[in-house]
């Protein structure tokens, strides 16, 4: 699911209503999940802004906030535990944004002549 909101080929108001039919515990999780796949992807701080444009949220917005602050990798940690449920579907399409940019980059520089990674050759989602 992550990797088809981040390449567009799910939309994400189908994420977000996916994101709502979880339970908290299980937001936390999947939240978490995708803040691990976003280092994975090796996000900078510099794909915070773009990110932010991606996912339609304001800079005054917690996680926007947040992502623009360096260290990364802690960041999308206190991205991941953002408490009210407000804040995570804020911060769900902050991470898939964030997965976007990060995965666009490795994509150009590192996949372009081919690659063995499953999650770029996907379907398009019916």
């Amino acid at each position: 699911m992550f990797n088809e909101l981040a390449q567009e080929r799910r939309p994400m108001a189908q994420g977000i209503a996916w994101f709502d039919g979880l339970l908290v515990e299980e937001q936390v999780a999947a939240l978490r999940l995708l803040s691990h796949y976003c280092v994975q992807a090796r996000a900078t701080s510099d794909d915070g802004p773009e990110a932010i444009r991606r996912a339609g949220l304001r800079e005054t917005h917690t996680p926007a906030v947040l992502i623009t602050r360096g260290r990364i990798n802690e960041q999308l940690g206190k991205i991941a535990s953002l408490a009210p449920l407000d804040e995570r579907r804020k911060a769900f399409r902050l991470l898939i944004s964030v997965l976007a940019v990060a995965d666009d980059r490795r994509r150009q520089c590192f996949c372009a002549d081919g690659c063995g990674h499953e999650w770029h050759r996907l379907p398009l989602a019916t």
